[in-house]
């Protein structure tokens, strides 16, 4: 197992509603929730003057709106917070080369070897923090901990602005009555599951007979044993050194509930340009396309289908996703549509052999170019023209670089 490390989760403090509050010094102060540009869309993040009202993460406007009547919404500008956060990136890597982007708003770094220049791990948190409230008024919350599992745990401890520390010989003491639920990697089946062996705790969970969990939760059971002791080996990787990609795809929640299959389609069509352009851009192709469909009642299911040969093309991976919906009996309107391509491989940069599909192929290249220099669908399929299918949003699982990299205006 690794030892000595020092590992800092750095948490960004309601980034989106904090970086609209310094875009506007009116929304200072005030509760601020931001939102997709669609009429129907839920909370994407809100500011702690909403939060103190019960506002939430993932919440309908019109409940917010009930929970807080003097909230003010405000359009999510992603490319903003895209530039603001690679801003930030950039200041963490200036103290070690090991920063490992966790999501938009938040990453680990190891900072084990950055210490004879800068000195303690808390020092290099202070002026982290420092500079990224100087430059851009923001706060963040770190915490320090000998794993990434522990430090995101402690940056939770304190929140807004604060900075946490699990030493060692800490860890036991902190995790005993530790309900499990807070464990980054525990979600609500897991917890459910557990709590049906009587484990709430992380204390009890390291206790508890790790063959009864491997039998009930295979490899996993392991693994979750070793969290209720607070023992993480996973290190921080850099993006340039993480894994590649599994999947590339794009989900959106409707203004309105869709019935009709025309309405659909054109959804259908525009997220399969999104992912095609993408999967382009990053030349990869994919055997495996993916539907996923949520009914008004929060109903969610996916349904998928494989290919005879790997494509990254559009039409292909927007005729895929006809062919599965047409399998399918929708019992109730639509709210959200997705489309993702997996069973990914790298291609190699050639154009096809028939002259057919090269114009074809040429065709699309100059379509990608307009449309990642001055926005998406600059360029567009005429059936489009005028048709807004939903909000674009970034997704937690955004990267600064590579195909996760989601440029949404």
């Amino acid at each position: 197992m690794a030892e000595n490390r020092i590992i800092l989760h750095i948490d960004m403090n309601a980034f989106f509603a904090s970086v609209e509050q310094q875009s506007n010094p009116a929304l200072q102060g005030k509760p601020v929730a931001v939102i997709g540009a669609a009429k129907r869309t839920i909370i994407t993040t809100c500011s702690y003057e909403a939060r103190a009202f019960g506002v939430r993460t993932g919440m309908n406007s019109w409940e917010a709106r009930q929970k807080c009547p003097e909230l003010i919404f405000v359009v999510g500008n992603n490319k903003k917070y895209s530039y603001t956060s690679k801003q930030i990136i950039g200041i963490m890597r200036e103290y070690t080369p090991l920063v490992e982007v966790f999501s938009i708003d938040e990453a680990f770094l190891d900072v084990t070897g950055s210490l004879s220049l800068f000195g303690s791990a808390e020092e290099i948190s202070r002026m982290i923090k420092e500079r990224i409230r100087e430059r851009f008024g923001l706060t963040c919350s770190v915490g320090i901990a000998p794993n990434k599992l522990l430090a995101k745990l402690a940056s939770d401890m304190q929140k807004p602005d604060g900075l946490t520390v699990i030493a060692p010989d800490q860890v036991a003491r902190v995790l005993e009555r530790l309900p499990i639920q807070h464990l980054c990697g525990i979600g609500a089946k897991t917890h459910q599951q557990l709590a049906a062996f009587g484990i709430r705790t992380c204390g009890e969970l390291a206790r508890f007979p790790v063959e009864v969990l491997k039998k009930k939760f295979g490899v996993t059971g392991e693994r979750l044993h070793y969290m209720g002791l607070g023992v993480d080996d996973t290190p921080v990787v850099p993006e340039e050194e993480a894994e590649e990609v599994k999947s590339v795809g794009h989900s959106t929640t409707l203004d309105t509930d869709r019935s009709l299959r025309s309405e659909i389609l054109a959804v259908l069509l525009q997220l399969s340009e999104m992912v095609g352009r993408r999967a382009r851009k990053y030349r990869v192709t994919g055997k495996t396309v993916t539907l996923t469909v949520r009914y008004p009642d929060f109903t969610t299911f996916s349904r998928q289908m494989s290919r005879s040969a790997p494509t990254n093309n559009s039409d292909e991976i927007y005729r895929d996703a006809v062919q599965i919906l047409d399998q399918l009996e929708l019992a109730q309107p639509v709210r959200l549509l997705g489309v993702r391509l997996t069973n990914l491989s790298h291609q190699a940069e050639q154009l096809p052999l028939f002259e057919s599909e090269r114009k074809k192929a040429l065709v699309t290249s100059a379509m990608d170019h307009v449309n990642n220099r001055f926005g998406d669908f600059s360029v567009t399929f005429g059936t489009l023209l005028g048709k807004e299918c939903g909000a674009k949003v970034i997704s937690p699982a955004w990267k600064p670089e590579g195909v996760r990299n989601v440029d949404a205006d």
